[in-house]
């Protein structure tokens, strides 16, 4: 089966030949957690208490605005339990409410496809080049909501190890959160 012209599409952008017609979008999974740590080569690089863990994925195109609006949706979540202030066991309570941290794990195969074939392919994931300077920024951004912030390391191969308290998971991207370019 052929690939979609859409698809198409983006592979060219890919290799330079033309714009994207697909809509773009910085992609996370975040999990509350009660602890998360990522170890690299038996070294532990991030570890946090109480918080989030995000995956992040980058696509190609995806620039600051993407990364501003998902760091801040990201610090405003309100998803933590106010029955220990006094609630009424509500999910009313963000990251800062509750000092929690965040732990940041690039993950670019939040882009796989894998609709075609056994192996999924990874076109839409951004290349190391766009997607490090990115996911820096992005963490840069989540510090300056005022939260602490651990993070992986780009590219090695991680470990990640979490206790899911809830289990709460949120899938969140920045497709219908900005303006459509006209």
């Amino acid at each position: 089966m052929p690939h979609s012209n859409a698809r198409r599409r983006c592979w060219e952008k890919r290799l330079g030949l033309r714009a994207c017609d697909q809509e773009t979008l910085v992609r996370a999974v975040v999990q509350r957690v009660s602890q998360a740590s990522v170890t690299v080569d038996g070294e532990i690089v991030g570890r946090i208490g109480r918080g989030f863990l995000v995956l992040l994925g980058v696509t190609h195109a995806d620039g600051r605005a993407e990364a501003d609006w998902l760091a801040h949706k990201i610090a405003g979540l309100r998803v933590f339990d106010d029955a220990v202030a006094g609630g009424h066991g509500k999910m009313n309570l963000g990251l800062a409410d509750v000092g929690g941290a965040a732990l940041v794990v690039s993950q670019f195969t939040l882009y796989g496809d894998a609709r075609k074939g056994r192996r999924p392919d990874f076109l839409q994931a951004a290349r190391p080049e766009i997607a490090e300077p990115l996911v820096e920024y992005f963490v840069t951004r989540l510090r300056g909501e005022g939260l602490h912030v651990e993070t992986g390391r780009f590219q090695a191969i991680m470990e990640v190890a979490l206790v899911n308290d809830g289990p709460v998971t949120l899938w969140l991207d920045t497709a219908d959160a900005l303006p459509k370019a006209n």
